[in-house]
């Protein structure tokens, strides 16, 4: 008897030492990322998620918080994508953060707008957004240089004009609906608008 309630002192005051232990921090692994995405991403996003076709985003530099979420929102339905649903469903929260790691890491290569004629109004719209409306310039939340802000905004500079037109488009129509401050800045603009603003994001450096 004496002894079991020896053990069982033992044991009650090894536990404030245990409580603080500090967790371990989980490091995401760009390699285990590769092995990932070179696997299951590469027929969209080519092997280092670089300048492949326009319908796909370029994932080359972008915050790897951004990019955590986003495969989370496919997977949990948030953000509509029968595709990406079916990928990301395979994927724990740490193969995302791993994933993101990897494209995170990877210099994003400069882009080129495609229409000269319309630089100009997408460059006021993404600098100084549309007063009369009470369209936000882009730059607030994306940056002027459109490197976003980590964990809060995407990188912008450069992406296929093609994809964020598309992204822009979906905003508008509601059938992505996982960013309700972009559905409502979409709603306020035409299409000429979206394919400029859209425009002056590819050539941005």
């Amino acid at each position: 008897m004496k002894s079991a309630l020896s053990l069982l002192l033992l044991v009650v005051l090894a536990l404030p030492a245990a409580a603080n232990e500090p967790a371990a921090v989980f490091k995401p692994d760009a390699k285990k990322g590769e092995a990932i995405a070179t696997g299951v991403c590469v027929a969209c996003h080519t092997a280092d998620g670089s300048r492949g076709a326009p319908t796909f985003p370029i994932l080359q530099g972008q915050h790897p918080e951004y990019l955590t979420k986003q495969l989370t929102e496919f997977k949990s339905g948030a953000r509509a994508n029968a595709v990406m649903k079916g990928f990301s469903a395979a994927l724990s929260t740490e193969d995302m953060r791993h994933v993101a790691a990897f494209y995170a890491a990877k210099q994003a290569k400069p882009g080129f707008a495609k229409d000269a004629s319309l630089v100009t109004l997408g460059e006021q719209i993404y600098r100084g957004g549309i007063a009369a409306r009470k369209v936000p310039a882009c730059a607030g939340c994306h940056s002027p240089n459109g490197v976003g802000i980590p964990a809060q905004f995407p990188r912008l500079a450069g992406q296929h004009a093609d994809y964020t037109e598309s992204q822009m488009n979906g905003f508008r129509a509601g059938t992505r609906s996982n960013a309700p401050m972009m559905m409502a800045i979409a709603a306020k603009l035409n299409d000429r608008e979206i394919k400029a603003v859209s425009d002056y994001i590819a050539g941005m450096r």
